[in-house]
């Protein structure tokens, strides 16, 4: 296994089961040893994946330890089993008179089986626990790398494309087979997994004394991911050969570009067929309500409120947490944060990204050695706070989730106090006498309160960031063509801010002015992009950061920017294409829910609760005269009017709050970018619903 000392890969993942654990590894390694070969399969599948999910431990033991872990659980299940057979037999609390349901002839045996069967009963329900137990805690210690190596593999693959489009930039930039190596593996901020294995190849170089060769063989045999294990091998192939890397990064980047648009449509076709089924899914609890409303008219039926309750408040919120869940399995998110660092250079930047809302900055650093530096601070603060009170719109678009700071309590307030001065029924009959308002206290002016600020600032945030990257590709062309007619990098900033229009041009006119006034260009750059802090713009960033070290003249760099860019631009278009049929077909199909339920209520409970009051009477003088009663009033009789129409609400309002999430998730990963549907849909369900009530 090759060294892995990085504190952000795995080698930290198993340092919290470390320490005390290690002593449980020990005392259970003789256990390891009986069960276990040393050619066993299994052994080396888990080492190959603690390899792969850069986890420091020995499999030896790593599995000694799941081994102690699985007895100590499964021996608190054993004794849990046992205390349940024990109680559940020996007390008589379930009667067995039967266990092997044959006669027997012999007393004798009769008189055995009599004795034991309830010990024997205690002692098999203490060992299906017991194995229960012991599954869990083996198995789930055992799944740890298994499960860090797949979200390892699926960080690389997505990475792997702006990776080789990196590497073949400085290559056409001038840098050697090693240069390229040692560059990716510095890039981490950016390149991530990726990176992280380039790293690997770089220590077994440095500290093993190993030919990089040898290192990237070992690094392809290792790496989680089939496609950078096949790039790393035909890398190999050329370094043995001696042939032309650049061309041959060429290549794999034209390979690689194709392959990332080829999973997208995949990944797009799997997103159409889960809206499909959502449609089915979401539709379930709608034709079960019709089934027990129906049902709870005939007096013979089972049907009852409890039922119903399940079916509104546990099966509709199950069912749309659970589709969620399914979609979030094949929805990728973009990796990293978005920020770049200077490296050692600069400690200014190296903590820029990672300020919380009351860390003042630099000074921090200096403070309590000198007063000068205290006052520094409280002026700082001062200054911080004026900011935040002059412009509180400015702030919260930089962080929306801050908005709950004020949104949360005031929500609580208006609630509490309507539910004080008596504006808000607190029971469940009041709840059914009103059950628009009440519903509108409790569930609409909370979500008001909270989601609508929360999404106008959060949808501020995105496009404020995203209008940045709307011209990225066409800039990057413009810049390369002012490159290739002679001009320094700086200077086709200012060319390409003087004749283009735009967010992204004022930056470039703002890196040339603080060029002018003593700033690098490698460090305006990387402010320039924490400014913004988005991971498509950080890997383009790093791509001309690093070749404006090497040389001004990188317009070749910038023409496979900008390739990579209108690659992503392409591929960005085709999702929110497609995706946007998913929405719709989601939208739509709250609106058929809302539109049956509708019909439901005012069609066949209204119409049927008006038969039972205009027929009552009718039937208690007819109740004399031969039995003929038993009409349309005692089969609305079992019908609890009010009961239903506040289930049917609450149904249709949590159905548009779910709908909504899971419209944001499938258009832009995100659950916060479903705030803005929720609220659209749950608008229209209360509209809805009161012009219905």
């Amino acid at each position: 296994m090759s060294l892995q000392t990085d504190s952000s890969g795995g080698g930290g993942g198993s340092g919290g089961l470390s320490g005390g654990s290690d002593v449980l590894g020990e005392t259970f390694y003789p256990l390891y040893d009986w069960l276990f070969t040393d050619d066993s399969e299994f052994v080396g599948d888990v080492e190959t994946k603690l390899a792969q999910a850069r986890m420091t431990d020995t499999v030896e033991l790593y599995l000694s330890r799941a081994l102690g872990i699985g007895f100590i659980s499964g021996l608190a299940l054993w004794l849990l089993g046992l205390l349940l057979g024990y109680t559940l037999f020996a007390t008589g609390i379930i009667q067995v008179d039967e266990i092997l349901g044959f006669p027997v002839s012999s007393e004798l045996v009769l008189q055995i089986i009599d004795t034991l069967r309830i010990p024997a009963l205690v002692f098999f329900t203490g060992l299906v626990f017991g194995s229960i137990g012991f599954a869990i805690g083996f198995g789930s210690l055992v799944a740890i790398p298994y499960s860090r190596a797949s979200t390892r593999k699926r960080q690389i693959n997505m990475l792997l494309t702006d990776s080789v489009s990196f590497m073949y930039a400085l290559s056409v930039g001038g840098l050697n087979q090693l240069e390229i190596i040692e560059a990716m593996a510095q890039a981490d901020d950016t390149y991530g997994e990726v990176a992280k294995e380039f790293q690997s190849i770089v220590k077994e170089t440095e500290y093993f004394d190993i030919d990089y060769r040898t290192a990237i063989r070992k690094q392809a045999l290792e790496t989680p991911s089939d496609e950078l294990s096949q790039f790393l091998t035909d890398m190999l192939s050329i370094v043995n050969s001696g042939g032309d890397m650049e061309s041959f990064l060429e290549d794999k980047k034209e390979k690689h570009m194709r392959t990332a648009k080829q999973e997208q449509e995949l990944t797009l076709e799997t997103l159409e067929l889960f809206g499909e089924m959502y449609m089915t899914l979401s539709l379930f609890p709608l034709l079960l309500i019709i089934i027990m409303v129906v049902m709870q008219m005939i007096p013979q039926a089972s049907v009852t409120n409890t039922m119903l309750y399940m079916t509104v408040y546990a099966l509709i919120p199950l069912t749309g947490v659970g589709f969620l869940i399914m979609v979030s399995t094949v929805k990728e998110d973009e990796p990293g944060d978005g920020y770049l660092s200077m490296g050692d250079t600069d400690d200014r930047l190296e903590n820029q990204g990672e300020q919380g809302l009351l860390d003042l900055g630099l000074i921090e650093k200096f403070t309590g050695d000198h007063s000068v530096f205290d006052r520094i601070k409280n002026r700082e603060g001062t200054y911080e706070t004026m900011e935040v009170l002059q412009k509180p719109h400015l702030f919260f678009r930089d962080n929306p989730l801050l908005t709950l700071a004020l949104t949360v309590p005031a929500a609580l307030v208006i609630v509490t106090t309507a539910m004080m001065n008596g504006s808000a029924p607190t029971s469940w009959d009041g709840l059914l006498e009103n059950a628009v308002w009440g519903t509108f206290i409790y569930v609409y002016v909370p979500l008001y309160v909270i989601a609508i600020p929360l999404a106008v600032f959060r949808e501020w945030n995105v496009r404020y960031r995203n209008s940045v990257v709307s011209q990225l590709s066409e800039d990057l062309r413009k810049l390369s063509s002012s490159n290739d007619t002679g001009l320094t990098l700086l200077e086709s900033l200012k060319a390409v801010s003087d004749t283009t229009s735009g967010k992204l041009a004022r930056e470039f006119e703002m890196m040339h002015t603080k060029v002018n006034y003593g700033t690098s260009l490698k460090q305006a750059l990387i402010e320039f992009n924490n400014k913004y802090h988005i991971p498509r713009l950080a890997r383009t960033t790093r791509l001309i950061t690093e070749a404006q070290e090497a040389s001004n003249q990188i317009s070749d760099v910038l023409r496979t920017a900008a390739r990579a860019s209108e690659n992503h631009d392409d591929i960005e278009r085709e999702r929110k294409s497609r995706t946007r049929m998913q929405v719709v077909i989601i939208i739509m199909t709250f609106m058929t829910v809302l539109a049956v339920i509708a019909i439901l209520k005012t069609q066949f409970i209204d119409t049927m609760a008006g038969l039972s009051s205009s027929t009552g009477g009718g039937t208690d003088a007819a109740s004399g005269g031969g039995g003929g009663g038993l009409g349309e009033a005692d089969l609305s009789d079992n019908i609890d009017v009010d009961m239903l129409s506040v289930l049917f609400f609450h149904a249709v309002t949590m159905q548009a709050i779910l709908s909504g999430i899971i419209c944001g998730y499938i258009r832009d990963a995100d659950i916060l970018s479903g705030l803005k549907y929720a609220v659209i849909l749950a608008t229209i369900a209360l509209v809805g619903w009161t012009l219905v009530a």
